[in-house]
């Protein structure tokens, strides 16, 4: 059973039934770093690891209710948000973050999936830009996603991330973690922050592909921050935990401390 005084991280998001991603994948994370998780389902997915079949969305009244009964039930030291596909949810999500404002929230922006799927429709995005992004301390995009957040073209190089994210930080989101894995060369991300030179977080590229990368890496961002780290040293070790991933995917063993990441 879970212990109610023990350190939780709500999981807002939706689930995957081939387990590659999602709140498989994010309780899946948190049980690394030592964290229990509650949950709140957004969706109900059917999905292979090639392809969304189906969908089912659950009701922003269902969601909203699902968060406060956790907030009620746990001692929740973080909230990791993913999937949340209409702006009727993204609004109920927004409202029970407000009332709990001392909370750190990381926002994974799923808009769609590996295969291409739109998982948010568009009024979604608008409203997930505009209400939620200021109620979270940091928001994870991928290069696609920056791009639709940010209304333009995707990025062909780290100038165009950094004037992309920089549209955000206009929008009131406090930080934005740029993934640089769907770029050539090395893998990059950028942690971004008002005010703030760019954290420059580089690693070399893996050749391997894996589903709920994007899941894990704020997940682990949200249990370091659950446990009071800094959000430079959250991202990092976020992105640590991604890499040895990778690396046992595939060579089927850990990567040593050794072969983890640069940061400037």
């Amino acid at each position: 059973m879970a212990v109610r005084n023990d350190p939780h991280v709500l999981v807002v998001a939706g689930s995957d039934s081939s387990g590659g991603a999602g709140i498989a994948r994010d309780i899946e994370t948190l049980a690394v770093f030592g964290l229990r998780a509650c949950v709140t389902v957004t969706a109900v997915t059917v999905q292979t690891h090639d392809e969304v079949r189906a969908i089912q969305r659950v009701s922003a009244d269902l969601v909203a209710a699902q968060m406060r009964a956790a907030f009620d039930g746990n001692l929740i030291a973080a909230v990791k948000i993913g999937m949340l596909g209409t702006k009727e949810v993204v609004e109920a999500v927004a409202s029970v973050l407000k009332e709990h404002p001392s909370v750190p929230a990381v926002l994974d922006p799923v808009l769609a999936a590996s295969s291409g799927r739109a998982l948010a429709d568009d009024k979604a995005v608008a409203i997930l830009k505009h209400r939620l992004l200021p109620l979270c301390c940091v928001v994870t995009p991928n290069l696609p996603e920056l791009a639709v957040l940010a209304g333009t073209q995707e990025a062909a190089d780290e100038q165009d991330i950094l004037e992309q994210a920089g549209v955000l930080l206009d929008a009131g989101a406090p930080a934005v973690l740029a993934k640089g894995g769907h770029a050539a060369g090395e893998s990059v991300d950028l942690l971004l922050r008002p005010g703030l030179p760019p954290l420059r977080f580089a690693a070399p590229r893996l050749n391997a592909k894996m589903r709920g990368t994007g899941c894990s890496l704020s997940s682990a961002l949200a249990a370091k921050l659950a446990f009071g780290a800094p959000l430079d040293e959250a991202a990092r070790d976020a992105k640590k935990h991604v890499l040895r991933q990778l690396h046992r995917h595939v060579s089927g063993s850990w990567a040593s401390e050794h072969e983890m990441i640069s940061q400037c």
